[in-house]
């Protein structure tokens, strides 16, 4: 196994942000717990965020001095495409993967429930950190997830609790997108996530990779 930091240069070769919604049973429940009314999709649920909302390990999550909040965070596993792919199979889809990082998929429910396409509830500026680092030679369905909010820890969960494998959700994306040398693909939480205030800091770790760790503050 291998590590390489995530540094501008990763963020500057970003020229797609895929993210897999729905794929963890508990998160689907949470959701519906909450008043949705979320099904089990029958194949993966591809978004797509902007690449602008991406910070790096260490900088501010900035809440928008208009967010009506709840502002909540949701640690993901985060595929690193490493070569130009189109038409995989769910047998090769990981033969474009560069490695894996983390992301801190950060959300603000009041907009994501009024907006139909979430532009501000998934990709306002600085709602998606990523880092640390980038390792090879892991298997992304073998690793587990811990939270902590302020040193403390509030969620823990096996990445293999996936409905949809990196695999399939990589080569269902590449069956109508290519796919390129940067792009990263989120895979989803499993988490029942907390809000997040200024002042908190909220570290997503998953083993093998390291610790994405980044402080929240009030925006003008």
């Amino acid at each position: 196994m291998s590590r390489v930091p995530v540094d501008q240069k990763v963020f500057a070769a970003v020229r797609n942000f895929y993210a897999a919604g729905l794929n963890y049973k508990a998160h689907i429940d949470w959701a519906n717990i909450r008043g949705g009314s979320y099904k089990v999709p029958a194949q993966p649920d591809i978004g797509y965020r902007s690449a602008a909302a991406l910070i790096p390990n260490g900088a501010e999550i900035v809440i928008p001095a208009d967010s009506p909040g709840p502002v909540e965070y949701e640690g993901e596993l985060v595929a690193v495409i490493g070569k130009k792919a189109r038409n995989l199979t769910e047998k090769n889809a990981l033969d474009c993967v560069q490695g894996y990082t983390l992301g801190n998929d950060v959300s603000e429910r009041g907009w994501q429930k009024s907006d139909r396409t979430l532009w501000r509830a998934k990709s306002a500026d600085t709602f998606k950190p990523m880092g640390p680092f980038i390792a090879t030679g892991i298997e992304p369905r073998d690793m587990t997830t811990v939270v902590r909010l302020n040193g403390e820890v509030v969620h823990t969960f096996p990445t293999g609790n996936m409905l949809f494998s990196a695999g399939e959700v990589i080569s269902d994306i590449s069956r109508t997108n290519t796919l390129s040398p940067g792009d990263v693909v989120w895979l989803g939480t499993d988490e029942l996530p907390q809000s997040i205030e200024p002042g908190d800091t909220i570290e997503i770790e998953i083993s093998g990779i390291g610790v994405l760790r980044n402080r929240v503050v009030a925006g003008p």
